[in-house]
């Protein structure tokens, strides 16, 4: 809402200059007319932007687009208003532009992934993507660079052209993964017999968080005071740190009810004496 305000007051002002150019000056007409267009997309777009996927990151996009453009646009009205030769002004861009593209190949590189990135569709607004060790869900996409915010809220920024590997964690589903320590002296037989009858409670208890009934995998290591065991559960990405809180939780629980054990530490103290 605050962003809409903000594009209809730029839209208002906008018009106003446009107005104003159309009384005084052709060139300040321009301006105006261009700018009243950009926040007119724009606040068109951020309606869109509030949703996820594709149609969100469209709608991004093209407010980014509609922005630069406006910004090259005005450039040129400034300089035609000043009373320079447009064809000229055009040539001596043209070549200012040669130079400056050597040495902005990183900026031109943002530019050209992030068209890729929207046209093949890899990730969109609302999916969630880990890019080396950071995991978040994509909140903006921008002509040069992506905002992911992880479960935290903590924001990266990262250049589109920066973006070579990366996994988009919500095109399938995830998996909430529980590893628990059991006492050697407790029988896995009746470990297994336990889980197998309480797990699909938890599914049940939890349709929220899971996608289905947690399983019991087996043994996945032996410890100094223990085996480790492990439950999986398959979930939503963007549920995937709760999903996992929970499962811990009822394992817990359920050990308690069947006298289950999870071994600690314990330090024997001998007498000196």
């Amino acid at each position: 809402m605050k962003k809409q305000i903000i594009y209809l007051i730029g839209f208002v002002l906008a018009a106003a200059v446009a107005v104003a150019g159309y009384l005084t000056s052709y060139q300040l007409m321009r301006i105006g007319i261009v700018w009243a267009a950009f926040f007119a997309v724009a606040l068109v777009t951020s309606l869109f932007s509030k949703k996820k996927g594709r149609a969100a990151t469209v709608a991004t996009l093209i407010r980014s687009v509609c922005g630069y453009a406006a910004g090259i646009a005005t450039v040129f009205f400034l300089f035609d208003l000043a009373g320079a030769d447009l064809t000229t002004t055009l040539a001596a861009v043209g070549v200012t532009a040669l130079i400056i593209g050597f040495a902005a190949q990183s900026l031109i590189e943002d530019l050209i992934t992030g068209i890729f990135i929207a046209a093949e569709g890899k990730y969109n607004i609302g999916d969630y993507i880990m890019i080396d060790d950071f995991r978040g869900k994509v909140v903006d996409m921008g002509m040069r660079t992506t905002t992911i915010e992880d479960a935290g809220g903590n924001k990266k920024i990262v250049n589109n052209s920066d973006i070579r590997n990366f996994q988009n964690r919500s095109q399938d589903q995830s998996i909430a993964v529980s590893t628990v320590a059991v006492t050697y002296g407790q029988k896995l037989e009746e470990l297994e017999k336990v889980l197998t009858a309480e797990l699909p409670q938890v599914y049940a208890a939890h349709p929220d968080l899971f996608l289905g009934e947690p399983k019991y995998l087996g043994v996945e290591e032996f410890q100094d005071s223990g085996m480790l065991i492990k439950v999986i559960a398959p979930v939503l990405e963007e549920k995937i740190f709760p999903a996992r809180r929970e499962l811990n939780r009822q394992i817990k629980l359920i050990f308690d009810r069947n006298g289950i054990e999870i071994p600690f530490p314990q330090v024997v103290v001998h007498d000196g004496e």
